[in-house]
């Protein structure tokens, strides 16, 4: 009872919470700011909105040609276009229930496919995992470009750089201390722990030692500057952010991305982690909703459309299984 309680939890919770944040960005607005949100939003321009759109799809078939490279060397390389529509179908899923997509790629592959489960989800921790790595890269990236402005808005708000900069030493410190502590440890929680890991890093390392090394590492950094464009072009349809550099719209691109992972699919967090970030550059709480609003909505219309679009076709192309 108490598992069946912790999992529909994590189910319900995640929705709630992002339906709870999608309330309190209606409220906490006026009905004038609201009413120049809705404004900017239906003015938008469909071509810079499709074009965003079009990376957007770019992207998810860069994905389903890189997962052929992890795939490979395991003996199995599916069609392309199943690819495509499982990964379609995983991000769907992903919108309605956290972390179903990956099992749901998997099972699929093994349908349509008769690629062993494991297999199949082994690929997609492996994926994963580099993804991982790259959002840490960019983030990274991100903090050096823009360190004095970041801590100037922190210090404008009462946070002092140097209290931040000692508390990120700690946490930096205590990691390390923590990472020494499963090293030694003979614990059997610590022997999971570094299992885990290292069983993550030689699934990262394998890469080195694919036959398409090259080609996985191109289609890894095509991915990422897809999504990175996809926010990018959306800057021309709010009139105060058509001016934003590509090193402050990294600012928002980092905020929205951590959003994306704390709520299904960002609703509700996203756009208010967009605009707080784009506020650092003085944009407006007005034109940064709308600008958040603006880059969700279309990307989320993409995954519901394309994803019940390849819920119907992947059966259809695969009768014979």
């Amino acid at each position: 009872m108490g598992n069946k309680i912790k999992k529909s939890l994590k189910t319900i919770l995640p929705i709630v919470f992002g339906v709870f944040l999608v309330w309190y960005s209606y409220y906490k607005t006026s009905p004038a700011d609201r009413q120049q949100i809705i404004h900017y939003i239906r003015e938008a321009d469909l071509f810079w909105v499709g074009i965003s759109v079009l990376l957007g799809i770019l992207s998810h078939i860069s994905r389903a040609i890189r997962w052929n490279y992890l795939l490979e060397p395991l003996g199995h390389r599916p069609k392309l276009i199943n690819n495509i529509f499982i990964i379609l179908m995983a991000y769907f899923a992903n919108l309605g229930i956290p972390r179903t997509g990956e099992i749901l790629r998997a099972t699929a592959l093994r349908t349509y496919e008769n690629v062993p489960f494991e297999k199949g989800f082994g690929t997609i921790v492996t994926e994963r995992v580099v993804d991982v790595i790259v959002l840490l890269a960019v983030v990274a990236i991100t903090l050096l470009l823009q360190t004095d402005i970041i801590l100037e808005f922190f210090e404008n708000r009462g946070f002092d750089y140097k209290g931040l900069l000692l508390l990120g030493g700690m946490g930096i410190l205590g990691m390390g201390i923590f990472f020494l502590f499963i090293k030694k440890s003979k614990n059997t929680f610590a022997k999971k722990i570094k299992g885990f890991v290292k069983g993550l890093l030689e699934g990262v390392f394998s890469i080195f030692k694919m036959k398409h090394k090259w080609a996985f590492i191109f289609h890894t950094f095509f991915i990422w500057a897809c999504y990175i464009s996809m926010m990018w072009v959306i800057k021309f349809t709010v009139p105060e952010t058509i001016g934003l550099s590509l090193n402050e719209l990294m600012v928002a691109f980092v905020a929205g991305s951590f959003a994306m992972a704390t709520t299904n699919g960002g609703i509700g967090l996203y756009p208010i982690a967009v605009s707080k970030a784009l506020a650092i550059f003085g944009i407006s709480a007005v034109s940064g909703d709308a600008f958040g609003w603006i880059m969700w909505i279309s990307q989320t219309l993409m995954i519901v459309v394309f994803g019940a679009i390849s819920f119907l076709l992947l059966p259809l192309l695969n009768r014979n299984r």
